[in-house]
């Protein structure tokens, strides 16, 4: 009979770990990784799109290639995400020899270390060991982060009637969930969105998803990066659609999961449309949208009493100037209020200067919230005739929010 194992919390802030692998194991450990403030070093010949977005922006150092054992040069942990046995002993082996503890997908029996299932709550942090079954840990973790909740959201009990489905759960087969993750930060999704995803077989998840969410899935479910970074590789929405209806068919309960809200640029409409063509039953969960979050959390609110008694939230990624969009950046530039502009970084010069040449005045407030609600927020205040070599100088980065108006500066003390 083996020994239990020993719990233990390890405080990795600044500490080397290392990840081998860039699929879809390594997507949902990272976040978690990132989170505790650990110096993250990812070994693989390959990343999927969201891993690859945050080696872009620096949250991570990637070495493009197969692990070698000086990879593991000053690590304190190891986490080997890959589902090659060999490649995975390999690894193991040479931590074994350093003395550094190792986490194996592949084979839990072969590793020296667990991750546990984790539920996070506040500054509480709960993880469950299961003895090395992964499905009585979540079911053990779930019950835990029920009886969390149960003080703001006591609907979450198990065995209350879901209002979406007039059922006791919504375990049912052949389902697709569109649910909005929110701006950022895990606590953030709604109650009943977080109920669906750990009902999940399957979950479809965008770049902008809270990756602490990714990281309290089962360890069952199937998990699909359907990426999409601003002028990057991305998959076709249809593809997107067609693994949606194929999964549903096939008996799997899916959640699409997106940041913010699905409607909300989210294009859940084509997502809903392609469900309901296939006779596939859809649950829509609405998210909290950055377009009012992010100002919100920078302490901009895009109404205020005898400031802003309206505020106008649109897609900056076609140029003013582009045939194909649908905006009327002269008739926007006449308003009074709040005008939130969503996905517009790369485009942010010519709009300012389209709404200028529309009559907005240059000295208009203007602020851009990069990362809202994170840990790694940034914001930036400036003009509008200013603010997008403001934003160029100080290198910001989507995921971005710009707003313009006299909001920016309305609670300015």
């Amino acid at each position: 009979m083996s020994a239990n194992p020993y719990p233990l919390g390890l405080r990795l802030h600044g500490r080397r770990v290392v990840v081998v692998g860039g699929g879809a194991v390594a997507t949902r450990r990272v976040p978690a990784l990132l989170d505790a403030g650990a110096d993250v070093l990812l070994v693989a010949p390959e990343l999927t799109p969201a891993l690859r977005a945050r080696a872009d922006a620096g949250r991570l150092h990637w070495v493009p290639r197969r692990f070698v054992p000086e990879d593991l040069d000053g690590a304190w942990l190891v986490q080997v995400a890959v589902d090659d046995p060999m490649a995975a002993a390999s690894v193991s082996a040479v931590a074994a020899e350093r003395r550094i503890f190792c986490v194996r997908a592949d084979d839990r029996t072969a590793a020296t270390a667990w991750t546990p299932a984790v539920t996070r709550h506040g500054p509480v942090t709960v993880a469950v060991l299961g003895g090395g079954d992964p499905r009585r840990a979540m079911t053990v973790r779930d019950a835990i982060r029920d009886l969390l909740a149960v003080r703001v959201a006591p609907d979450r009990i198990a065995g209350r009637p879901d209002a979406s489905t007039g059922t006791t759960g919504w375990r049912q087969t052949g389902r697709v969930a569109l649910v909005g993750a929110g701006p950022g930060d895990p606590e953030l999704i709604t109650v009943k969105g977080w109920r669906l995803l750990t009902e999940a077989d399957v979950v479809v998840a965008d770049r902008l998803v809270p990756g602490l969410l990714l990281d309290e899935l089962r360890p069952d479910v199937e998990l699909v990066d359907a990426s999409k970074i601003p002028y990057g590789p991305s998959r076709a929405q249809e593809e997107i659609n067609q693994i949606l209806v194929d999964r549903a068919l096939a008996g799997a309960v899916v959640v699409r999961l997106k940041g913010g809200d699905p409607y909300v640029f989210g294009r859940g409409g084509e997502e809903l449309l392609a469900c309901a063509a296939a006779g596939v039953p859809v649950t829509v969960v609405p998210g909290v949208t950055s377009s009012i979050a992010a100002p919100a959390a920078a302490g901009i609110p895009v109404t205020h009493r005898g400031v802003a008694h309206e505020f106008t939230v649109v897609s900056g990624h076609l140029a003013p100037d582009a045939p194909a969009s649908l905006v009327r950046w002269d008739a926007l530039a006449g308003l009074h209020g709040t005008l939130v502009i969503l996905m517009g970084l790369k485009n942010l010069a010519a709009i300012t200067a389209t709404l200028i040449a529309h009559g907005r005045p240059p000295q208009t407030p203007a602020a851009v919230v990069q990362e809202a609600t994170t840990g790694t927020q940034r914001v930036l205040r400036s003009t509008l005739d200013a603010v997008a070599a403001d934003a160029l100088t100080a290198d910001l980065r989507p995921p971005a929010v710009v707003v313009v108006g006299d909001v920016v500066g309305a609670l300015d003390g």
